[in-house]
């Protein structure tokens, strides 16, 4: 089972362990992390001066291996980010400090709501030391724990009770990333292709009959995507990273693809919803002539080369009548 770090809870671990027969693949939270790294812990940056990714042990995870990964690229990318984060934060807790030295906000109660929702917002509660009485507010930031953050930054750590006989430390790490490829389709499913949401049913059998014939839907979709990469500017020869922790790449064939947003058949290249707005075209009318037979006739609309191309990739015909 793989899953992400906000799914597989302690309590599901402990749940997996008692069913038997289950591995799993997850990572560890923040403070777990935290703890690892603290003191003498098994979790060094001085794993990471050669390589990006290490295998470490702690009692805390019995029978399981950990695989310690530092992403430059994502530390390099956390530490502006926390910084707008702090500064934004900075900015509405002096409006409130404003508010409470003039007397428009008073009571200690009231001045923590506004406080809570401050850091709340910006998830910043960590990083700062608050100071509230019922007629004072003071703030500063915890410049300790800020520095402990930035320490771990691009470090997370994948934890696993698949054995090294079964996936090494690289193998273990790709697994764990194929979660985007989940999450991707989940999104596809609630709102970008499917709209699963909202669901207007009431009673169990109709909400799961509806998430049954959505998850059908999401698996035909997952084929079409892989039937009709040609057409769109999915990646078909993506090549196999060297750092499985590195940002993944994309192939040079893909890269021209999304440059001149044609594909090698010289059509033009699209998104897959694009493409599927685009099959739309294929209709079928239903005319009448006036002075002549009342029945009419049926017209269908002439395929482009592009939905001609489509339905050759899929190896199947056209349809010219509805069933």
């Amino acid at each position: 089972m793989v899953a992400g770090r906000g799914m597989m809870t302690s309590a599901r671990v402990d749940a997996l362990r008692e069913l038997g027969g289950f591995g799993w693949v997850t990572a560890l939270r923040a403070p777990a992390i935290a703890a690892l790294a603290a003191d003498d812990g098994p979790l060094q940056m001085s794993l990471f001066d050669q390589v990006n990714l290490a295998e470490i042990t702690h009692p805390d995870y019995p029978g399981e291996r950990l695989v310690a990964c530092r992403n430059p690229a994502l530390a390099t990318e956390r530490a502006p980010k926390r910084l707008a984060l702090l500064e934004a934060a900075d900015t509405e807790l002096a409006k409130i400090v404003a508010a409470v030295d003039a007397g428009r906000l008073a009571g200690a109660g009231k001045i923590g709501i506004r406080v809570g929702k401050v850091v709340g917002r910006y998830k910043m509660a960590k990083h700062y030391i608050l100071d509230i009485t019922d007629d004072t507010f003071a703030f500063a930031r915890n410049t300790e724990a800020i520095t402990a953050e930035a320490a771990l930054d691009g470090i997370y750590v994948i934890r696993t009770t698949i054995g090294p006989e079964q996936m090494d430390p690289a193998k273990v790490v790709a697994t764990y990333k194929s979660l985007a490829r989940v999450e991707r389709d989940f999104r596809s499913l609630k709102s970008i292709d499917l709209d699963r949401r909202p669901i207007h049913h009431y009673t169990e059998t109709r909400v799961r009959a509806h998430v049954l014939i959505c998850m059908l839907a999401a698996y035909l979709t997952w084929h079409l995507r892989q039937a009709w990469a040609p057409l769109t500017f999915t990646d078909e020869n993506r090549p196999e990273p060297i750092d499985p922790v590195a940002p993944a790449q994309r192939s040079h064939a893909a890269d021209h693809k999304a440059a001149t947003k044609t594909t090698t058949e010289d059509l033009p290249a699209t998104s897959f919803t694009a493409l599927v707005g685009h099959l739309a075209t294929l209709t079928r009318n239903h005319l009448r002539v006036t002075g002549h037979d009342e029945s009419g006739f049926d017209l269908l609309a002439i395929p482009t080369p592009t939905g001609r191309r489509a339905f050759e990739l899929l190896g199947a015909p056209i349809p010219l009548t509805l069933k």
